[in-house]
């Protein structure tokens, strides 16, 4: 006998990138977390936490942070929802648009696996669209699938492709229905979708502040969409979904892009050293746009080297998936790690 939703045992459980336990010293480049730390005013606004602000429940909608958003992205205030991470606004959105039958969830593959787990768990239909050569988005496949909602995230991962603008203009202005287009990583990249927002009322840019602004750990994102697309996610949405230690971290942050475009920088630098470095030892490395890269080793070996790394205490990402067997996701470290990394590849 179960005890669970006949979609619930049959779906498969999204498996995190592995965290070390405590105390355990790893040069962690697995989960493309920012090797630098966040904000200093992020870390005092932590630290002049009233206590009254956590005797209280926070506010519902974040409008603080909503109106830092609006600072930093030239965005009207009310065009924002914010979320327990990005992670979060996926959840909402699959509940709120997609359901059984003819309100199916479409994505191309390979991409952000949440987005099947997810629908799984609505249940929902989903429609998996393979990547063109050269991940040449595949338009009208995606189109004809009739989703509900169309998932696209570009820089994405694991590929650290970014879709072209165009592309995605065209995608808005033919599918039937939300267009998400899942910016999680574009504080590394040269461009961003959010003017669609504007051009289309069916399109929602997702934002977080866990690659960027180094606050992985505080669990804060958010989408972007005109008011009208956003008051059916609001119904959805969970009561006080931020809590009040995260609102004002996350202001804080947000109000300091001076230095959240600096590390972004000093990351870009040295993701094109750490991709020079590994196509030095033969590896075939794509062109990323995001704080990682995928590698594919020269014998193809990519598990074998993982669990290798793991025993020298360096943690990378291995997907056991068709298409990604044979490669590596790797996160961008420091200058440092990257160079341990590299010396121990060459010796495997």
């Amino acid at each position: 006998m179960s005890y669970f939703r006949p979609a619930i045992d049959a779906m498969t459980g999204y498996v995190p990138g592995e965290q070390p336990k405590s105390g355990i010293k790893v040069i962690k480049l697995n989960t493309n977390e920012n090797p630098y730390a966040p904000s200093p005013k992020a870390i005092a606004a932590l630290q002049n936490i009233d206590s009254d602000a956590l005797r209280r429940y926070p506010d519902p909608f974040a409008h603080e942070f909503c109106q830092s958003v609006s600072e930093a992205l030239d965005v009207p205030a009310d065009w924002v929802i914010v979320g327990n991470g990005s992670d979060d606004v996926l959840n909402i959105l699959i509940r709120a648009c997609a359901e059984g039958g003819d309100r199916k969830v479409v994505y191309p593959m390979p991409t952000y696996v949440l987005y099947r787990t997810l629908s799984a768990m609505q249940p929902a239909e989903i429609v998996e669209v393979p990547y063109g050569e050269n991940f040449q988005l595949p338009i009208a496949e995606l189109v004809a699938s009739n989703g509900a909602v169309t998932f696209i995230a570009s820089p994405n991962s694991p590929s650290g492709h970014a879709v072209p603008l165009d592309d995605l203009r065209q995608l808005a202005g033919q599918v039937s229905g939300i267009l998400v287009i899942d910016e999680a990583y574009v504080d590394f990249a040269e461009y961003s979708a959010l003017p669609l927002v504007r051009e289309f009322d069916n399109v929602i840019v997702l934002r977080t502040l866990s690659k960027g602004y180094s606050l992985a750990g505080l669990r804060l994102g958010f989408g972007i969409a005109n008011p009208q697309l956003l008051s059916g996610l609001f119904k959805v949405k969970d009561s006080y979904n931020i809590d009040a230690v995260a609102i004002a971290v996350g202001t804080a942050a947000m109000r300091d892009q001076e230095y959240k475009n600096k590390n972004a920088e000093k990351v870009k630098i040295s993701r094109t050293k750490l991709t020079l470095d590994l196509k030095s030892l033969d590896y075939t490395v794509l062109e990323s746009h995001g704080n990682f890269v995928l590698a594919t080793p020269p014998k193809g070996n990519a598990e074998e080297i993982y669990l290798k790394l793991k025993e020298s205490g360096i943690l990378v990402r291995y997907f056991n998936q068709v298409g990604l067997s044979d490669k590596l996701r790797i996160t961008v470290g420091t200058d440092e790690q990257n160079q341990a990394l590299i010396d121990l590849l060459s010796i495997l």
